[in-house]
């Protein structure tokens, strides 16, 4: 097989690539003076069943275009199959018509995949499931669960500890981590009027003297975690801790977790760390290079990948 990465996310292409030594091929991915994509895949793939690692993280419809322009070469250049591999798909939170004449974005640029040439998708922790009923190719949603818990179990005190959902969309996801810590579960019942912009409401469950992690996928303006970590605590929580897949964290959300009541924020590097986050005292940042890889590694033997998370 071969992998080629875009340039979302560099250090976990070639995390990746040293986990299932094999090198990234050699591939040029820049930009004309104008800005346009070029690509130029520099090495023999006619044959080859082919990864592209890339995040289609900020600025999203950059990464996203070097997606779409690596796939056409890789296709021109006779590939045999081509797996998109995206550990953060963007546009995911439009997964739904919110309101009249809204456009259904995840579902575009699922197609928009697809027509480029993808043969097999495999992403994490996607921000709806029904997403991956989106594509009309094979798609492969990975969990990050297994590595969030492994690092909860080694950090937190075990009989004291509190699964927690900012909301009550995430509670499945939170009950699955919760099942595998055996810990209890409660869920903030919070309002949001305008994207970006929440408030708590009520806290569902006992927290008192308990140490909470609050559990999502994607973390962008970090208001509604600053909101429920404030509410946890007045409720009588001992602290609160914040375990996140997908670090977006724009604007001003780096500051706003650096300066919260958080104790800390673990995201992994689904989306690569900025300089601010690897600065932030509270942020911390664990890799899934080990998860992705081997989901790579089964699916070109055409192994189960779904026996990842039994």
């Amino acid at each position: 097989m071969k992998l080629v990465a875009g340039n979302s996310n560099r250090p976990l292409a070639e995390a990746i690539s040293a986990y299932l030594n094999v090198p990234l091929a050699r591939a040029q991915v820049k930009r004309f003076a104008d800005m346009e994509v070029f690509v130029e895949i520099q090495e023999n793939v006619r044959g080859e069943d082919v990864f592209i690692i890339q995040s289609t993280s900020y600025p999203t419809n950059d990464h996203l275009m070097e997606l779409l322009i690596i796939t056409d070469a890789l296709r021109r250049a006779s590939a045999r199959r081509i797996t998109a591999v995206i550990p953060y798909f963007g546009y995911a939170r439009q997964d739904r018509k919110s309101a009249s004449r809204a456009p259904i974005s995840a579902k575009l640029v699922a197609n928009m995949i697809a027509h480029a040439g993808v043969d097999r998708v495999l992403t994490l922790d996607l921000h709806a499931g029904q997403i991956q009923g989106f594509f009309d190719i094979p798609t492969d949603n990975l969990f990050s669960a297994p590595i969030l818990a492994r690092d909860i179990k080694e950090h937190l005190d075990g009989g004291n500890r509190m699964v927690v959902s900012p909301d009550v969309g995430g509670v499945v996801r939170a009950r699955a981590l919760a099942k595998r810590i055996d810990a209890q579960l409660a869920i903030v019942d919070k309002r949001r009027d305008r994207p970006g912009e929440s408030e708590v409401m009520n806290i569902i469950g006992d927290v008192s003297g308990r140490s909470c992690i609050l559990v999502d996928d994607i973390v962008d303006s970090g208001g509604t975690l600053v909101n429920a970590a404030d509410a946890l605590l007045a409720n009588g929580a001992k602290e609160v801790y914040a375990y996140i897949t997908h670090g977006v964290l724009s604007g001003g959300a780096v500051s706003r977790i650096a300066s919260s009541r958080l104790k800390a924020l673990v995201i992994t590097d689904s989306i690569m760390p900025t300089e601010a986050v690897k600065a932030a005292h509270n942020i911390r940042v664990i890799s899934i290079a080990s998860l992705i890889g081997e989901a790579i590694g089964r699916t070109a033997t055409e192994s189960s990948v779904s026996s990842l998370f039994d």
